[in-house]
């Protein structure tokens, strides 16, 4: 039997859901594709918390409701929420809503970005992120921070943002999920990688339709949630550790300093830290789903 998370649905901007040994995290703002803002953050840091203190979770499965995984960052939707404090934390770093430029940008990116990527990144228990449509910009970051990617056949991975400027989004991961010229491809032209190409580069282990998605990360999750809890912690700290040796972690400290080399460059010369563009300029700019090899 299910245990929903009840709360008001106004506030639901993340749900929980046990279902014997798995608990399903879900992001839950569809009218606006999963962006995420600060609240879904702090949202998802705290259910994610929950799921590491339940001695009867073994195996967490983040997902995002309707159609789409996530879009990204929340960059125009009503509920952005850039201006307001959250208790932080990820990084012992100052407030950034009375900070000025890059002080407030890089205070406040620190902390919701890859802060929070990293922090959940370590949750010693398994992590599936379930994808279907868009898994775009920041929507990567959620799915890099998950273990395994289960995606769906008509699932599409992008990240776009080399249009404003940006050398990536802020986590990362590009050259250790897949390959260095795949990740410069990715990058240079900002076009969609379908399911499948991902699968092929070695960032989704599996892809399955649509219709079997859920199904398929369940029966997953089941089977792992059959070994020890800690030899699957262990397991992961060393995976992880070993990916670190090989520079991820010191490789995305340096990327980050980029990003906002960047974001000051244009506020200086333009409209603003974007380039002037919004979601729907990146959305409208974006190519068809390229499933080459």
């Amino acid at each position: 039997m299910s245990r929903a998370e009840s709360r008001p649905a106004d506030e639901q901007v993340v749900t929980y859901e046990v279902r014997g040994p798995v608990v399903l995290v879900t992001v839950n703002r569809p009218e606006y594709r999963n962006a995420q803002n600060s609240k879904v953050t702090y949202a998802l840091d705290a259910a994610f918390t929950r799921a590491v203190d339940d001695d009867a979770v073994k195996v967490v499965v983040l997902a995002g409701s309707g159609e789409h995984f996530s879009a990204g960052h929340d960059i125009g939707t009503p509920g952005r929420d850039i201006d307001r404090t959250f208790e932080r934390k990820a990084v012992i770093w100052w407030d950034h809503t009375d900070k000025q430029g890059a002080d407030s940008r890089i205070a406040r990116e620190s902390e919701v970005y890859l802060g929070m990527c990293r922090r959940w990144r370590e949750i010693p228990k398994p992590m599936i992120a379930m994808v279907q449509g868009a898994c775009v910009a920041g929507g990567l970051m959620l799915a890099w921070a998950c273990d395994f990617i289960v995606a769906s056949d008509d699932a599409f991975f992008s990240d776009p943002v080399v249009r404003m400027g940006i050398p990536g989004v802020e986590y990362f991961a590009h050259p250790w999920v897949m390959n260095p010229r795949a990740a410069k491809e990715f990058l240079y032209t900002g076009d969609r990688f379908s399911a499948r190409r991902a699968h092929r580069l070695g960032m989704v282990n599996h892809v399955v339709p649509r219709a079997e998605l859920e199904d398929t990360v369940f029966a997953l999750a089941e089977r792992i949630s059959a070994m020890p809890r800690f030899g699957l912690a262990l397991a992961k700290k060393a995976i992880n550790q070993a990916e670190d040796l090989q520079g991820m972690r010191s490789g995305m400290d340096s990327v980050f300093g980029l990003h906002h080399a960047a974001h000051a460059h244009n506020a200086e010369v333009g409209a603003d830290s974007l380039a002037g563009l919004d979601a729907r300029a990146m959305r409208d700019s974006a190519r068809p789903v390229r499933g080459g090899a």
